[in-house]
């Protein structure tokens, strides 16, 4: 039986056969959208991975994302552990208090104090802008990763742990042999792990995603203003 194919390995594919494709927007609490292509996010992805490499952490690394316990849902956060897989490093979705001393903690805007070695803050802004003013021992996401080159040429999934939450470990198997999504779809997905499993979903399949993050709009209405099947 041939092997499912990776999700970074899928979605570097998709950047070469249509990268200008619609990969994932997301509709904020604010009432911004903001549309990311195949292309736009794996820069992301890419930039983000480099800056992991920068940090010298490998695939035994212990990374904590409280950011996606904080906003499961939004694009910034969703970077996150498709950066990591990417770079061949697990992840662990846990609340801030569950993340001191972790060698990397990526947390939201919301009251930055530094936890783990390293403390990212993802500003969490439409359009990927920094924080300003935050505390030592806290850095800002969007500014250490857009400073890092476009393209990640290190490794990438192995058969390693992929997601640890309290609901239970994950591998990189696991995530490739996720049901593929092959059509634009839309979700308002409570929590972390549904959020992220169905983007990956989309990028193994060749669809898109359209995440309602206001529990106060229409999902139904958003889905058929962006031509998307709303998901239950």
């Amino acid at each position: 039986m041939v092997p499912p194919t990776p999700v970074s390995a899928q979605l570097q594919r998709r950047v070469r056969s249509g990268g200008g494709e619609p990969l994932l927007t997301h509709y904020g609490a604010d009432g911004a959208r903001t549309e990311l292509s195949v292309a736009s996010f794996a820069n992301w992805v890419d930039k983000t991975a480099n800056l992991l490499d920068d940090l010298g952490l490998d695939e035994d690394a212990d990374i904590a994302l409280p950011v996606l316990e904080e906003v499961p849902t939004h694009w910034m956060a969703l970077v996150w552990p498709f950066a990591c897989w990417r770079a061949g490093v697990g992840v662990r979705v846990c609340p801030r208090a569950e993340a001191d001393g972790a060698e990397l903690v990526v947390i939201g805007p919301v009251a930055p104090m530094p936890v783990g070695e390293v403390t990212l803050a993802c500003s969490l802004d439409p359009w990927g802008r920094p924080l300003g003013d935050l505390p030592p021992g806290v850095s800002d996401y969007a500014g250490e990763a857009l400073a890092q080159p476009d393209v990640f040429a290190g490794g990438g999934e192995s058969s390693a742990m992929a997601w640890t939450d309290a609901g239970g470990v994950r591998t990189h198997s696991d995530v490739a042999a996720l049901a593929p999504l092959a059509e634009r779809v839309c979700a308002s997905p409570g929590e972390a792990w549904e959020a992220v499993s169905l983007l990956a979903r989309v990028v193994l399949g060749g669809g898109s995603l359209v995440v309602v993050a206001d529990p106060t709009a229409d999902a139904a209405r958003v889905a058929g203003s962006e031509r998307a099947r709303l998901l239950p």
